[in-house]
């Protein structure tokens, strides 16, 4: 559905290490700034272990994860907005991103430069947001007399109801507050929405802490400080370890299986890092499933059961009929389709079915 979420942070804390592990992508990983000019853009499996109990009981020729778009962008700095290190650019390939994934560096090491010579989590956001919302006020201040003297003429209704949003939004970001600090409603962000606000989307931040820390039940204190400015904006908080996720990434499945055994972990801290992008994004997943293939889709929560259908294809919105549905769990229990029928499991849902996710969905269409 090209849903994208762009990684963000200071040079050096980590970005394109994690990228690299999260795509088996190769952007180039180096110590020093601005290594990264062209956005790296990867393509990442969505782990759901859903797919695989699936199969057991409806065999395919293959399985089809869900997948989403991570966007690498490079290291922005103190005065990113007025063009330093490329800022500008590096800014303008956020604004198409639907979603924020914020790296902040959570570890002590003399052997990696920090731009500003001390490792502080929350200075480090203070930059970012301080650059970002520098960009979006300049942005509303472009078009903030236009559309105010449209309202004020009464006979444009949007460019009022745009105004009645925009004209709060410049108050924020005027008193060092980023949009999203507004709670805007879907309705309101939709208003604003051509405006492409960098400090409008939604952030989840990426702890990357060094491979002492990974096990340990207690946080290190950078993440502490890290975690208590999260919960003030309600963002949730990631902790890896961008370095031993990087080894992971390039090891085979029974390797792979060994090392975290060994680390005492269930699954690649990455597997939640996209599993936190997904659920920052607002999506779901909901499930076809046949003898050719088990594939997991991806949709917006709140879709309906004509919106789920066009995501395959755009002819199954138009002629939608029904949708024979029953859920993940219905299947777990009864082991077949044909015991779920029996049990009365099976239902045909109409054009106001809200989808849930772990639904298994078969479409009825005529064109």
């Amino acid at each position: 559905m090209g849903f994208q979420c762009g990684i963000v942070g200071l040079p050096n804390v980590g970005k394109s290490t994690i990228f690299n592990a999260l795509t088996s992508a190769k952007a180039e990983a180096a110590n020093y700034p601005f290594c990264t000019i062209d956005p790296n853009t990867g393509i990442v499996k969505v782990p759901d272990p859903r797919l695989a109990d699936i199969a057991r009981y409806i065999p395919p020729q293959k399985l089809v994860p869900a997948s989403m778009v991570f966007v690498d962008i490079a290291g922005l700095v103190k005065g990113a907005s007025k063009g330093e290190g490329l800022g500008n650019q590096f800014l303008g390939h956020i604004r198409e991103t639907n979603a924020i994934a914020h790296v902040v560096r959570c570890f002590s090491d003399p052997n990696v430069i920090h731009v500003d010579g001390s490792v502080d989590p929350v200075r480090d956001i203070s930059v970012i947001d301080t650059e970002l919302m520098f960009a979006d006020l300049d942005t509303v201040n472009k078009w903030f007399a236009s559309m105010q003297k449209a309202a004020r003429a009464g006979s444009d209704k949007k460019a009022a109801a745009v105004m009645a949003v925009l004209e709060p939004v410049k108050a924020a970001l005027e008193s060092g507050k980023p949009v999203r600090s507004l709670n805007l409603s879907e309705d309101e962000l939709q208003l604003i929405h051509d405006f492409h606000l960098i400090t409008a989307k939604k952030v989840m931040y990426v702890a990357n802490v060094d491979d002492s820390d990974i096990g340990n039940s207690e946080p290190n204190e950078y993440v502490k400080k890290l975690m208590a400015h999260a919960a003030i904006e309600g963002s949730p908080v990631v902790q890896i370890c961008g370095k031993i996720e990087s080894e992971i990434s390039e090891l085979s499945q029974d390797e792979k299986e060994s090392f975290l055994k060994e680390m005492g972990m269930d699954e690649p801290g990455l597997n939640r890092v996209i599993r936190a992008g997904y659920e920052l994004l607002g999506l779901q997943t909901y499930f076809t499933a046949g003898e050719t293939e088990v594939r997991a889709w991806t949709i917006e929560k709140g879709f309906k059961a004509p919106q789920a259908a066009g995501v395959i294809h755009t002819d199954f919105e138009k002629g939608f009929i029904k949708a024979e549905v029953y859920h993940y769990n219905d299947l777990m229990k009864h082991k077949s389709e044909s015991a779920i029928r029996d049990a009365g499991s099976l239902r045909l849902e109409g054009k106001e079915y809200i989808v849930k996710d772990g639904d298994i969905m078969h479409f009825r269409f005529a064109v």
